[in-house]
């Protein structure tokens, strides 16, 4: 028979037994599926209870304390004083963080260099700077005028200067308290830096210096970009950090948030309420300061995991998800 004719032959239908056992076989299956049950946790649950119970039971003694005069904190709450106060706060935070920023970056490459006195330069001053308490460093620069009585600008080892200024008056409390937070931080920013450079595959430099890309184009264009995923989270908690630390600045006499709070609270003995006070403040401080680098991290973390719905667009599908069912 021609090869053709074969080929064209209907095939034939299945057995009706073999039919008829496979419909059996799939409506067995079919009826003794696994039906997966999640597992309960009770316990979970217990717990959870029991710590909002216990929250709210610790609001409400704090709340109808009788040693808490709540007039108080109306009247300071945004009282000037207060307002300017936690703009000051606000002002230290931002200069601190964009020069300590600079200078960590500074500092991480020279971390990186291959040259050995550059990298031995950096190298102690992350040492010296993490190695010693910040409270120590704010009094250092704020007294720096018991040490040295005038900052000149001369010749080196000679008597002839060009200008003299008194110490005091060219390094007042405000610029000291910058200074310290600055030169402390910067350590701790080298340090991030330097292990989001590393976290950056050494391929993608050679890959841009063989298309001719120069050096600091690399460094902008190429290895901090990629850096940056790992950079961010610590360093937005370093810049929460740096908020809270303008409170130091009270032993030399800044007058942030803490210290307005400190004298207001010697003069009218409301030290608890002032407390509440600067406490509300600094907790909504530090909740704005997470709204950009939750965007940050989101926005550098593209490319390395599955991003989810954002807050906001998490109550924009629940908002349409309640009306969808009207």
């Amino acid at each position: 028979m021609p090869l053709h004719k074969t080929l064209e032959q209907p095939i034939p239908p299945r057995p009706a037994t073999v039919t008829a056992a496979g419909a059996h076989a799939a409506a067995f299956t079919e009826s003794h599926d696994v039906v997966a049950v999640p597992l309960r946790h009770p316990w979970r649950w217990v717990l959870a209870a029991v710590l909002v119970l216990a929250f709210a039971w610790l609001a409400t003694s704090l709340w109808n304390n009788p040693n808490v005069d709540h007039a108080t904190i109306r009247e300071f709450m945004f009282s000037p004083q207060i307002i300017r106060g936690a703009g000051l706060t606000i002002l230290l935070t931002i200069i601190s963080m964009v020069l300590s920023t600079i200078l960590g970056i500074v500092l991480a490459l020279m971390r990186l260099s291959d040259n050995p006195v550059l990298n031995a330069m950096a190298w102690i001053y992350v040492w010296v700077f993490r190695g010693t308490p910040l409270l120590v460093q704010i009094v250092f620069w704020g007294y720096l005028g018991l040490l040295y009585k005038q900052i000149s600008l001369g010749i080196p080892f000679t008597d002839f200067h060009i200008f003299a200024v008194d110490t005091n008056t060219l390094i007042p409390a405000f610029v000291a308290g910058l200074i310290a937070l600055t030169t402390n931080e910067a350590a701790y920013s080298a340090e991030i830096v330097r292990a989001g450079m590393m976290s950056v595959d050494p391929g993608q430099k050679e890959a841009a210096y063989s298309l001719g890309m120069t050096p600091l184009f690399t460094l902008i264009k190429v290895e901090l970009p990629q850096a940056m995923r790992v950079i961010i989270p610590p360093m937005g908690n370093e810049t929460i950090s740096m908020l809270k630390n303008t409170a130091l600045l009270s032993l030399i006499a800044v007058l942030e948030m803490y210290t307005v709070a400190e004298h207001i609270s010697a003069q009218n003995l409301r030290q608890v309420e002032l407390l509440v006070v600067v406490s509300c403040w600094y907790l909504a401080l530090t909740s704005i300061l997470s709204i950009p680098q939750y965007y940050l991290e989101r926005h550098y973390g593209r490319g390395s995991r599955t991003l989810g719905p954002t807050p906001i667009g998490r109550v924009v599908s629940l908002f349409h998800r309640v009306m969808s069912t009207r």
